[in-house]
């Protein structure tokens, strides 16, 4: 006797012993013993799930003379015929060959013939590949069928399936097997073959089946013909190691080895991207991962190396680089130019790559600890008693000695840079901008991309870092304009001896006084933010100047980088002009339309019109 394949051999036989789809077994197996099977089926599935084998079965076990709670006897002159494929009462079409509408008239004058058995079961595989006019002529037959006739429709695409049709079947659909119950499968069936096989190549032949059974036995068949089955895992590993490590050579030396080797790079970086999406979900929950213990551990380590931001991106970046690969005439390029970029962010212009650049910043800091003489509190920076902090430009707190952190500077880096003031010599005013309301009305919020400093722990009073990193990313854009124009030319200093709220310094006395009067919006502002109450003190330049340890004017907030972002306010004008709400605004009425020559005699009062007879 000719050998038998392995899918072929082991070909469930009864409900029972279908793998993966108790959903569908149970469903079927109840319908036949209570007698309520249903006139029409749609299965559907990816490859290799059992759905043909399940339409065989359903039609043994309606046929069967031996039926034992739902389940075929498979010893029957009937369950042996439909088992070897000569039986009259099952009939199989494959639309992917016979899609036209004579092959669907010439069924449906089929099914009204008789059958020898009980019932006549019609098996349609690849349903989907039906022709408009061929599903058209099977639906009146599929929806009221003879008394004896069962359709049962198998399909790996149910989305292309009419809906006319979906709607006149029961649809049950099939699901791909986890990687462990098949592996357990596949050691049944190696141990009833004789094959011989070693555990971890079956661990590897279930990993390769992706979840179909027929494809993880036609595996194991080669496996078993070979004496094992070649796993370049290695040099794969090769690679994903080289990403976690950024290490350019060493990911191109893996692509260009397993290339020289005869590996496509298409399912080369196919399998990159499967690989890094376990890794992905590993960061999520390890139950998301179907792998073994050992590999799941070894994923969790590569993802908490390669970073979340930085495996979203490579999954994006792939992604792309699998759809570029379809018109490529160099695919390998391709997968090259992407790993570059992968190794290398600073290569890359995208805001991905930034975001990732400012994560491994993040982390590093995070995993070297404060920094001696430095706070421990986000944010702050550490002073000597009676020396004003050192302040980056933007509002971002420099480290000791002026040079600012890796974050702070990132994070400055994406803020827009504020207004250079004008080059002439007197400060001009500029409009307050569109973004605030009328008088009195508040600002809208700052858009959501943003780093405002985090808020102070609840019942403490801001410090004066905190008040300054707050103040320019988030409190002074929400104030109304006119409590914005007061306040955008003064700056945080250190509160006096005894003092516990915030300390504000402005030019002179005049605008303090004008300031005094829209004091209780910004104390509500700073409240709302820090979450806990804020008494403002407004001071005057001068009386801070006099104080040690502070300077006159900070280098920080020089002409034209003050917390607002624009040029110094002129003292003098005048702070209460309100911005110009473009949405009251109204047309000027339409001018009369007139004749150029009556234009003339209406600027030149007295002028006559002389007409010159024509020569």
């Amino acid at each position: 006797m000719a050998y038998q394949s392995l899918y072929r051999r082991y070909r469930p036989q009864r409900f029972a012993e279908l793998q993966g789809q108790d959903h569908v077994s149970t469903t079927l197996a109840n319908a036949v013993r209570e007698g309520r099977t249903s006139h029409a089926y749609l299965f559907s599935g990816p490859r290799g799930t059992g759905k043909t084998s399940t339409a065989r079965i359903l039609a043994k076990a309606l046929n069967c003379h031996f039926l034992a709670d739902g389940e075929p006897c498979n010893t029957c002159p009937s369950c042996v015929s439909i088992t070897e494929g000569t039986s009259l009462d099952v009939f199989e079409l494959d639309a992917a060959s016979h899609n036209g509408v004579e092959a669907m008239r010439d069924l449906v004058t089929r099914a009204a013939l008789g059958t020898p058995g009980r019932w006549k079961v019609y098996i349609v595989d690849e349903c989907h590949m039906l022709s408009a006019a061929a599903s058209n002529a099977l639906l009146k037959t599929l929806e009221e069928p003879p008394g004896h006739v069962v359709f049962v429709l198998a399909t790996t695409e149910a989305r292309k399936v009419l809906p006319t049709i979906r709607s006149r079947t029961q649809h049950l659909e099939f699901r791909l097997l986890p990687t462990q119950l098949l592996a357990d499968h596949l050691r049944r069936v190696a141990d009833d073959a004789g094959l011989g096989l070693a555990p971890e190549v079956i661990d590897l032949v279930a990993r390769r089946g992706n979840g179909s059974v027929r494809d993880a036995l036609s595996a194991l068949d080669q496996a078993a013909a070979a004496g094992g089955l070649h796993d370049d895992a290695p040099s794969f590993e090769e690679l994903v190691e080289a990403l976690c490590e950024r290490d350019l050579e060493r990911a191109i030396t893996a692509v260009a080895e397993r290339c020289d080797s005869g590996h496509d790079p298409r399912q080369l970086t196919s399998d990159l991207l499967a690989h890094l999406r376990n890794a992905f979900l590993v960061t999520i929950s390890r139950g998301l991962v179907s792998l073994p213990d050992a590999d799941v551990e070894r994923v969790e380590s590569q993802a908490r190396r390669l970073g979340r931001a930085s495996t979203v991106r490579a999954l994006e970046l792939l992604g792309e680089t699998l759809v570029q690969m379809r018109e490529s005439p160099e695919p390998r390029v391709s997968l090259e130019v992407a790993l570059v970029r992968l190794c290398s962010p600073e290569t890359d212009p995208s805001p991905a790559a930034l975001l990732e650049r400012i994560e491994r910043l993040e982390r590093r800091e995070r995993e070297a600890g404060p920094t001696p003489g430095t706070a421990g509190t986000a944010g702050t920076t550490g002073t000597a008693p009676g020396a004003a902090p050192t302040v980056a430009r933007g509002g971002v707190p420099a480290r000791s000695g002026g040079a600012p952190s890796p974050t702070a500077a990132a994070r400055a880096a994406l803020r827009p840079p504020p207004a250079a003031p004008p080059a002439s010599a007197s400060p001009v005013r500029r409009p307050p901008a569109p973004a605030g309301g009328r008088h009195g009305a508040p600002a809208p919020a700052p858009p959501s991309d943003a780093m405002p400093a985090p808020p102070a722990p609840p019942g403490r009073p801001p410090t004066r870092d905190e008040l300054t990193l707050a103040w320019a990313d988030v409190v002074l854009d929400r104030l109304s304009t006119r409590a914005r124009a007061r306040f955008r030319v003064g700056r945080f200093v250190e509160s006096q001896s005894g003092h516990l709220g915030a300390s504000f310094a402005l030019p002179n006395a005049i605008h303090r006084d004008r300031c005094a009067e829209v004091r209780t919006e910004v104390e509500e502002a700073l409240a709302r933010h820090f979450g806990t109450p804020v008494e403002l003190q407004l001071l005057v330049e001068s009386e801070v100047a006099g104080r040690p340890g502070v300077a006159p004017t900070s280098p920080a907030f020089g002409d034209g980088d003050r917390l607002g972002g624009g040029p110094p306010a002129d003292p003098g004008a005048d702070d209460e002009e309100e911005a110009i709400d473009p949405d009251e605004l109204t047309d000027a009425p339409p001018a009369a339309v007139t004749s150029p020559v009556d234009q003339v005699l209406a600027m030149f009062e007295g002028t006559t019109v002389v007409e010159q007879p024509e020569s």
